[in-house]
């Protein structure tokens, strides 16, 4: 199971009573998107809704509605705009409620749905870069998994994150969801080019990339095309990984980089699969009135 790095069954156990507040519209520029929410208590919270004045007064008004012995809930609506020492200019409609335990039921079920469709990134390598890598990634909506075949090595991973120690790394590829991320970085050259022929044979990963050089790159290619008797996929690879302006290679340094990879090409998938979403509404629709 996925170790988030907030825990919603800790807070509800430790929150006494509490509010959701949730975003159910919005207009033009605004921190968060509609459906963002936030657990309000009346001494802590629980995710965010964007932060700023806008969350202080939500935060506030929640907190309000959970003193008055009879409030069950209350809509705000909020323009960001310098009245509220906000500059985003755009519009927010909340709604606070006070939760019972079927509501509560109820969030813990839709909180498990959001986490169980987080994109899976795959770790292959659990050194000093895969362990930067897997410790920046959890603190992301996505689901590190760290794999190598050295039990030694994830031993000393960090402990929110899920390991697998496994005799065929490449296995592990075959069997990973759709649209997963693919990160490459063991000690093993060889190893390495298994799994990346594995990852973009896929041909639905949301990215796949190599630690290495452009010398690795053309390496690697050189092999593909002796092993496979063609280069398919070569240009979905990313080799090297957190390639860029910036000279420093620590380990910390190249996972930084290579997350705003990940994320960058994630969020891409995301947004072409939505587009796809709507076209095919409209197909849908344009066929019912046809």
């Amino acid at each position: 199971m996925y170790k988030i790095r907030h825990d919603l069954e800790k807070f509800l156990q430790s929150a006494g009573a509490f509010a959701l507040v949730e975003i159910e519209m919005v207009h033009g520029s605004t921190p968060r998107e509609k459906g963002a929410w936030m657990l309000v208590s009346n001494d802590r919270t629980f995710r965010t809704i964007g932060g700023g004045q806008l969350e202080n007064m939500a935060i506030e008004k929640a907190r309000k509605l959970l003193s008055a012995p009879d409030g069950k809930s209350v809509e705000m609506r909020i323009p960001l705009g310098p009245h509220i020492g906000q500059c985003c200019g755009g519009l927010v409609n909340l709604r606070i409620a006070r939760l019972g335990n079927s509501e509560i039921a109820d969030l813990a079920n839709r909180f498990k749905l959001e986490m169980d469709e987080l994109p899976d990134v795959l770790i292959f390598g659990a050194g000093h870069v895969g362990k930067a890598l897997a410790q920046a990634l959890s603190l992301l909506p996505v689901k590190p998994i760290l794999i190598d075949t050295r039990v030694e090595e994830l031993m000393s991973a960090p402990k929110h994150v899920d390991t697998r120690q496994v005799a065929i790394p490449e296995a592990e590829v075959r069997n990973a969801r759709n649209g997963s991320a693919f990160v490459i970085l063991t000690h093993d050259h060889s190893l390495d080019f298994l799994i990346a022929r594995e990852a973009l044979a896929r041909r639905d990963a949301a990215y796949v990339g190599m630690i290495g050089s452009r010398t690795k790159r053309a390496t690697f290619r050189n092999w593909l095309r002796r092993e496979n008797g063609n280069e398919v996929g070569m240009d979905q690879l990313v080799c090297p990984i957190g390639d860029g302006p910036v000279s420093d290679k620590r380990p910390e340094v190249i996972a930084a980089l290579v997350v705003a990879e990940i994320v960058s090409c994630l969020d891409a998938r995301a947004n072409k699969c939505q587009s796809a979403k709507i076209q095919l509404e409209n197909i849908k629709i344009t066929g019912v009135g046809g």
